[in-house]
Formats: structure tokens, C-alpha cells, sequence
């Protein structure tokens, strides 16, 4: 357990807004905090919200980084509740985007106290196609994938992002996600796409307790619409919300389509 200045330091972690309610946003592979700026403007009034950059992204501390120490996406849930514990969180809603979804899956499995209610955005338990699962990609797939990325990263990045965004009349966002992916030194960056794309945590699904939403949208490149149905149906107490969105990154191509489902569905759950 690493001291509270250190956690705060290691994954850059900062608590902004109003509101005894907290909500943590996590952000996915090739992005960082920043790109929960839209929804931190629209919850900060009314809810305490806390951000933070998994080790290897944004502005955390990438010597904390080790291929070893995050082999599986069960370390990057241990820093999870690491942090909730140092802040005292407790109830808190967790809004996670693509592999944060089962980052947060995975640390309510351990502590499901820790969590009133999950909210996946473009998340997936599993990438890789299989028997009466489509998951996406096929391993030919994915190792060019691997080998696009090691031949020259930056490149690779640049072409990407847009294909990822999803939204070819905004090539702001394409270029705002191609910067931070190339922000991710080409290791960890090769290192943690591997960890990713080659997990499958469709077996944790039936056993997750806590409410969760699962917001899915049209044309994701990594996560088609079958995953979301999927999802819905073996996680026990979830439901299924299909957004008008493109991408995978609809918290920053379509953040009001984002912000008023989390709203209508929090809304909802209270009044439950």
C-alpha cells in the first residue's frame, strides 16, 4: 500500500465538484482524464467527482509502470480500490470507459460495497471472436495490430484515432485522441493493448452484484453492438442503453447523448 501522497502522485488523481455523492470516471486505453471533461462540467455541481490516469497514461507516474506488476487487468483494479480506499469512497457510481469497464467489474467483484452503481461505456469482456461470440476481431487481426504498432508507433497512432473516433466530420477529436496515444511511451503502450485485447472476463460477468448500465454505441471498431447484448444478458442486474453515438469514444464525440443517459439513469435509480 503506497501512502496517500504517493497513490494521489502515482495516478495523478483529482477531486473536483460538490456533493456527498462521488462518481469516479475511468478512462480506456489511449486516453487519460481529460477526456471526461464534458461530463466533469456537467455533474461538479451536484456530485463529488474523482479523476485519475491509470499508470502508463496522462500525468501519472510512469516509473511506476512495470510490464510485470500490470500483466492482467486485475492489477489496474487493485489500484482502483488502492485509491478508494485512501479516499475513504464508499457507494460511490463508477462511470468506466472501454477497458474500464472491466477494471471496475473486476474491483467490484473484491469490494462490491464499494460500488452503488457501474456504468460502462464502449466496454468488452472479451475482443477476440469465439464459438457463439462475436467479439470483434480475430487473432490475424489483432497481431497486425501488435505489429503496426511496434513498426512505428507514432504512425500507427495518427491512424488510429480516427478510425477509433469514429466521427470523420470532427477531425479535432481524431487528432485530441492521437495525442494522447502518442503520449503513452511505445512500450507500455504495446504492452497494455496486449493485456487488453487478449483478456476474457466473460466468466466474471454472471457473478457481478452491483446495478449496471451498459451505454453502447453504433460503429465502434472495437466493440460491436453484439458485445453490449452480451453483456446485458449475463450480468445479472444490468440494462442495456443503445445511445445515437458513433465510436468508440461517445463520452467526447456526443458528450450531451452521454450526460443525459447517466442523468436520466441516475435519476431513475434514486427515485427506485
Amino acid at each position: 500500500m503506497v501512502g496517500t501522497t504517493s497513490l494521489l502522485k502515482r495516478n495523478h488523481v483529482q477531486i473536483l465538484g460538490n456533493g456527498s455523492q462521488t462518481i469516479i470516471f475511468a478512462h480506456g486505453f489511449g486516453s487519460d482524464q481529460t477526456a471526461w471533461r464534458h461530463q466533469v462540467a456537467a455533474f461538479a455541481s451536484d456530485y463529488r467527482l474523482v479523476l485519475f490516469d491509470h499508470v502508463g497514461a496522462g500525468k501519472s507516474d510512469f516509473s511506476a509502470y512495470s510490464p510485470r506488476r500490470y500483466s492482467s487487468l486485475y492489477s489496474y483494479a487493485e489500484d482502483l480500490l488502492e485509491l478508494c480506499s485512501e479516499l475513504k469512497i464508499k457507494d460511490c457510481i463508477l462511470v468506466g470507459h472501454s477497458a474500464s469497464g472491466m477494471v471496475s467489474l473486476l474491483a467490484a467483484l473484491v469490494q462490491p460495497e464499494v460500488f452503488r452503481q457501474l456504468i460502462f461505456i464502449s466496454a468488452s469482456p472479451r475482443y477476440l471472436n469465439d464459438v457463439n461470440y462475436i467479439g470483434g476481431f480475430e487473432q490475424s487481426d489483432l497481431d497486425t495490430l501488435y505489429a503496426a504498432m511496434s513498426s512505428n508507433y507514432y504512425a500507427w497512432a495518427s491512424g488510429f484515432a480516427p478510425l477509433a473516433m469514429g466521427n470523420p466530420e470532427k477531425p479535432e477529436l481524431a487528432l485530441e485522441f492521437a495525442n494522447t496515444l502518442s503520449g503513452i511511451r511505445p512500450d507500455i503502450a504495446q504492452a497494455v493493448a496486449r493485456v487488453i485485447f487478449q483478456s476474457d472476463h466473460r466468466i466474471e460477468l454472471p457473478r457481478l452484484k452491483v446495478p449496471t448500465l451498459i451505454l453502447q454505441s453504433s460503429g465502434d471498431i472495437a466493440v460491436p453492438s453484439e458485445v453490449g447484448s452480451y453483456m446485458a444478458a449475463h450480468i445479472p442486474n444490468s440494462k442495456l442503453l443503445q445511445i445515437a453515438a458513433r465510436g468508440h469514444l461517445p463520452h467526447l464525440s456526443a458528450p450531451d447523448m452521454v450526460i443525459n443517459a447517466i442523468k436520466v439513469h441516475l435519476d431513475r435509480c434514486v427515485k427506485l
